[in-house]
Formats: structure tokens, C-alpha cells, sequence
């Protein structure tokens, strides 16, 4: 029997990350399964034969996919040729809808099925594409137990597979241990500063939390602040940067579930990032801000009160949420103090944290999504 072989398609960092992981898990349950795809380092390392690398689309914002658009239209055209010259006997989308539904529907000419895993979100905005997407896919994969009722009532064939991130997220040390190993003393008051793994939130967010420190620091001025820089970004740049400031930030490559705890609050871009502090119940803010023409455009799209994944898990608003115009260093700076001095509201959030691991689930989400992978293929 010839080996089995499945490709991946996986266009941002958060995707990459979540197709890495349920790719270990294939692995060790089919260890003759042959991987191929469109991802990041992190799909590379766990064992897939990359045909386009994608770092160089991983990007937010309706007028940053047309900036980059010709780099798209490329890495469209090398998928499309990898399906046609390969036909695998499966393709997993990971997210990156409009690309991905793209490429489902050039796979159906050739009669590969497609897997989708983590929906988009058809409950947040524009909920009739849900149609077009049960056209081009064969199966639903989601990580919210709340989306299975919109792929049933549209009768798409869909699994809920859990929350890989309630597995993945755990510290590997002690609060203590990681701020002495960053340098910061154990009863020092620690602010994260999280703007993003993409370099348009870099752009879009970075000068902002800037300001933010400057101002929390003529507040409170033995104030420390840290920041992870993920891995899909240049360290040096963002270094530069950061001196070009004229603040004081601890930069580290480690790893962001040992740095979420050493933190008393945190200034956080929106996105899977506020689902990862939420597990480690740590106060935060959630800040968004996109170009001016991709705001106005999202914005009338959007069906929801909240765009923070925290808050839309939990189906109320659990921490802050600072968008576009109300993004500025008055209003997060005013937030992150609350956070530090009430402690009372301290707690609030912090049990409103707890009420998204909640709704979050048991765990085991790579694993079964690696079994319903397998499912297709028998």
C-alpha cells in the first residue's frame, strides 16, 4: 500500500504553531504519514516538507493583504501547482480562510478531499459565507465548543476537537525563577508588553505600548516591562527599536508560557496571544489598530460586541478592550493601574480568566485532531 500523504496549509504564525502540533501528533500515531505544505519554521522542525514557506504573507489588515498581495498571488500559484503535481490523498486548511478556501476549491477539481481545522469567523462577521465555505470543504474541525451549532445548522459535517491550547499552555518554571533569570527583582511590579508575532502588528502597535510605558513609568517609576519576541520576527530590529525609544525593555526569546506568569499585567495585541494569558490567569488589556481604510471596512462587518477571544470565550467582557481611536497611552496606561492598585478589580478579572479556561474544555486538541486526520485516510 503506498504511504499516505496529507497537505498542510497553514499562511499566519498561529497557524503554523497549531498545524505543528497536531503534525507531532500524527507522527507518533502513523510514524510512515507523508507531510507536505505551505506553513512556518515551527511545521519545517516538526517534520513537513514545505513547498512555500509563508512568513512572507503572514500579515492582518484588508489593506495589508492587498500591499502584499503579489507575494499571495505567488504562493497561491506554487500550492496550486504542489496539488496538482502531488495529489495528495488529503488537504488540511489551517485558518487563512480566503486563501485556503482558494485552494479547496482548485482541489475539488482533482478530487481531493479537504479538512478544514479552526474556523473562520462566521460568527463574528459576514455569517453567510458559511454556505460558500461547506461548498469547497468536506469537514469542519473547530476548537470552540459554541461553532459546532452553526456548521450543524447549515448541515456541514463538523468536530469539535478541543483546545489544543489547554494542553500547550503551561509554565515549564516558577514566576520567581523566570524574573530572576530576566534580571528583575522578585517584588518588583513586571508589565508585559505583547504587540504581536506579525510585522504589521509590530508596526501598527509597538509605538504605541511605547508611549504606554513611558506614561505608566512617570506613575510608578520602578516599574519593569518585558516582551517576548516571537520567533517569526527579527530580534535585532525590534532591539533597535526599542532603544530608538529611549525605554528600558527586557527583549527574550523565551518562552512566552514561562514569561505570562513573571507578569503583574499585560498590554496584549488581540488574538490567540489573550487566550494563552488567559489560561495563566494574568490581568490584561487588549489593545487593536489597523490602518485607518481596514478598520472602517472591518468594522461595519463585525456582528459582535467584542473582538478580544478572552472576552468573545467567555460571552462577556472580561478584560478591556482599547480599538483603533480609543487605543491610546491615557486609556491602557489608566487600565494597567487599575490592574496594579485595585485589588479587588484585580480579582474580578482574574476570576473572569478563570470562566474562559472554563469554556475552553478538557484538552487533547492535537491529538484528536491528528485521529480524525487518520479518519480520512482509512
Amino acid at each position: 500500500m503506498a504511504t499516505p500523504h496529507v497537505m498542510i496549509l497553514a499562511g499566519e504564525v498561529s497557524g503554523d504553531a497549531h498545524a505543528a502540533e497536531f503534525v507531532e501528533k500524527l507522527y507518533q500515531l502513523k510514524p510512515d504519514i507523508q507531510l507536505s505544505g505551505m506553513g512556518g519554521s515551527l511545521m519545517r522542525n516538526a517534520g513537513v516538507e514545505l513547498v512555500y514557506d509563508s512568513s512572507d504573507i503572514a500579515v492582518v489588515g484588508l489593506v495589508e493583504v492587498l500591499r502584499h498581495w503579489s507575494d499571495i498571488k505567488h504562493a497561491m500559484n506554487v500550492v496550486k501547482k504542489a496539488i496538482e503535481d502531488t495529489r495528495p490523498d488529503l488537504l488540511v486548511l489551517v485558518d487563512y480562510q480566503e486563501f485556503n478556501l482558494k485552494m479547496a476549491q482548485h482541489a475539488q477539481q482533482f478530487g481531493i478531499k479537504v479538512l478544514f481545522y479552526i474556523s473562520p469567523q462566521v460568527w463574528a462577521w459576514r455569517p453567510k459565507r458559511i454556505h460558500k465555505i461547506g461548498r469547497f470543504i468536506d469537514h469542519m474541525a473547530v476548537i470552540f465548543k459554541f461553532e459546532t451549532e452553526y456548521y450543524t445548522r447549515a448541515n456541514i459535517p463538523v468536530s469539535f476537537v478541543g483546545n489544543p491550547l489547554v494542553d500547550k499552555v503551561k509554565s515549564s518554571m516558577s514566576a520567581a525563577d523566570m524574573r530572576s533569570r530576566l534580571g528583575i527583582g522578585v517584588d518588583s511590579e513586571v508589565v508585559g508588553l505583547f504587540p504581536g508575532s506579525r510585522k504589521t502588528e509590530i508596526a501598527n502597535l509597538l509605538p504605541l505600548m511605547f508611549d504606554t510605558a513611558r506614561s505608566l513609568l512617570h506613575r510608578k517609576p520602578d516599574l519593569s516591562f518585558v516582551m517576548p519576541v516571537a520567533n517569526s520576527l527579527d530580534f535585532q530590529a525590534i532591539e533597535l527599536q526599542c532603544q530608538q525609544s529611549g525605554m528600558n525593555i527586557i527583549l527574550t526569546r523565551d518562552d512566552i508560557y514561562d514569561v505570562i506568569p513573571c507578569c503583574d499585567a499585560i498590554i496584549s495585541c488581540s488574538g490567540t496571544v489573550t487566550l494563552e494569558i488567559a489560561l495563566l490567569e494574568v490581568p490584561m488589556c487588549i489593545i487593536y489598530k489597523v490602518s485607518w481604510l481596514s478598520y472602517q471596512i472591518m468594522s461595519r462587518l463585525i456582528k459582535i460586541p467584542h473582538i478580544g477571544l478572552a472576552n468573545i470565550v467567555a460571552n462577556r467582557l472580561v478584560v478591556q478592550e482599547y480599538l483603533q481611536n480609543d487605543a491610546t497611552e491615557k486609556n491602557i496606561s489608566s487600565e494597567v493601574l487599575k490592574i496594579l492598585d485595585d485589588e479587588a478589580y484585580r480579582q474580578q478579572v482574574i476570576m473572569g480568566l478563570s470562566r474562559v479556561k472554563e469554556n475552553l474544555g478538557e484538552g487533547n486538541g492535537a491529538r484528536n485532531m491528528a485521529r480524525l486526520v487518520l479518519s480520512f485516510l482509512e
